[in-house]
């Protein structure tokens, strides 16, 4: 007897769907973060206000509310820039999976910078000015010296960001992308089994957030290692 009505493979595609929008989300994210570290550290005053305005912005706008705006205004902003091309073009739509991955990597990637900023600041100043006083390049001591205990420091921020990333995939439902919780609906639209369905879902997303938690606790414990503990 088939408990999904027909519906376990998209249910299935879904969550597929969704562990796929969250990694490549967190790819983009990872190297926004970086970057948005970078130039929070800058000793350029105009850089440092950008990526405070950029930071800020992601922390003081919903979720829900960047999705839609980098859906609906990219469609407005690649519609207009067409239309300079071309004027009879029209209405250029933007696929949901490139926004919805868009949104969720700028949103990664603001919680992130304030994440690699942190670690960077940790790393003690005098382990800097030695790679430079034997010789090393700014890149080589990047590398080489901050880059390993930065990464090692980040890893509990970027874990818990992940997880909330994994979820707000559930998002991107609203602009069509037929993730997990978009195939919850369509099957409970067809089906009329609401409460079957949104369990099934919640237990999907519960699985992955445990999977993810217990490989991010062993990337730790790998990170931890030759560390003093008290």
């Amino acid at each position: 007897m088939d408990i999904f009505n027909g519906w376990g493979p998209t249910i299935a595609q879904g969550a597929w769907t969704t562990v796929e929008v969250a990694g490549v989300s967190a790819a983009f994210g990872i190297a926004l973060g970086l970057l948005g570290a970078a130039a929070c550290l800058s000793r350029f005053r105009a850089v440092r206000w950008l990526a405070d305005a950029y930071i800020t912005t992601i922390r003081g706008i919903p979720q829900l509310l960047l999705i839609l705006l980098v859906y609906f205004g990219s469609t407005v902003a690649l519609s207009r820039l067409l239309s300079l091309v071309k004027p009879d073009a029209g209405m250029v739509e933007i696929p949901p999976y490139p926004a919805g991955v868009f949104a969720l990597a700028l949103i990664f990637g603001g919680y992130a910078s304030e994440v690699f900023r942190g670690a960077l600041t940790a790393i003690p100043r005098g382990q800097v000015e030695a790679g430079m006083a034997v010789g090393m390049s700014t890149l080589q001591v990047f590398f080489v010296i901050q880059c390993p205990q930065m990464l090692r420091l980040a890893l509990p921020g970027l874990g818990n960001i992940w997880i909330s990333t994994l979820k707000d995939t559930s998002l991107i439902s609203i602009v069509g992308l037929s993730e997990l919780m978009k195939a919850s609906e369509l099957a409970t639209s067809d089906t009329r089994r609401a409460l079957f369905f949104y369990m099934s879902a919640g237990a999907i997303y519960l699985a992955l957030t445990v999977l993810s938690s217990l490989a991010l606790h062993q990337l730790e414990r790998r990170g931890a290692r030759g560390e003093r503990t008290a």
